[in-house]
């Protein structure tokens, strides 16, 4: 299995001489390691994932390897980083072009820009949204921190500013987590999409009944 990656790199680096630069080789090297964590994650999940599974995979050298990280964990600490900047990256395009329309608008086109995002980067979805777990307390405090930056980013999206609204978002990112992970899980993309319409026609009602408020009551 082939995963679309954060940042497309070469297969393997030119035979002989070339002219990278040894930062440049090491960020291929990294790069290349990275996806073939999430490669090797998709299949056999991060506990049955091992380095050599990664090496054979990116077809990087031990040595390089330790170079750059100091265990698995610490590769897959950097791979779960790339997919948290993948994500973020793509949500801020999404928002940034997303300036016309109502708040129920924005939601909707940022809602399923985030569904294609994972849905063109299994591997990469399913470490950020499963194997997380399995990587133990650091990964999931650092998945904690990225759901808190995707709250903040809907909630400056759709213009709120109350505390309720706010707690509103953070409440909805979440409950979009637990329902994407499931199909992310099993590869069903079908699935993921699915997840879609019916969150965002609750957004609507949240909206409607003034819990999305996008301008908080005076006080």
């Amino acid at each position: 299995m082939q995963t679309s990656g954060p940042r497309p790199t070469p297969r393997r680096l030119p035979r002989g001489r070339h002219a990278l630069s040894r930062s440049e080789v090491e960020r291929v090297h990294r790069d290349r390691l990275c996806g073939a964590m999430a490669d090797a994650m998709a299949e056999n999940g991060y506990v049955g994932t091992s380095v050599e599974d990664v090496l054979k995979r990116a077809r990087v050298s031990r040595q390089s390897f330790y170079g750059l990280f100091s265990s698995k964990l610490d590769c897959f600490m950097a791979a779960f980083d790339q997919a948290g900047e993948f994500l973020r990256l793509h949500l801020q395009d999404t928002a940034e072009s997303a300036t016309g329309g109502d708040p129920a608008e924005r939601f909707e086109r940022a809602f399923t820009a985030y569904l294609e995002t994972l849905a063109s980067a299994p591997g990469y979805a399913r470490l950020f949204l499963v194997e997380v777990y399995a990587a133990g307390p650091e990964a999931i405090r650092r998945r904690s921190e990225m759901q808190q930056v995707i709250a903040e980013g809907l909630a400056g999206l759709m213009g709120v500013t109350g505390q309720t609204a706010r707690f509103a978002c953070q409440i909805v990112v979440s409950a979009v987590s637990t329902m994407v992970t499931p199909a992310v899980a099993v590869g069903d993309m079908d699935a993921l999409r699915a997840v879609g319409p019916p969150v965002i026609d609750h957004v609507r009602l949240l909206l409607a009944s003034g819990v999305l408020n996008p301008h908080p009551p005076a006080t």
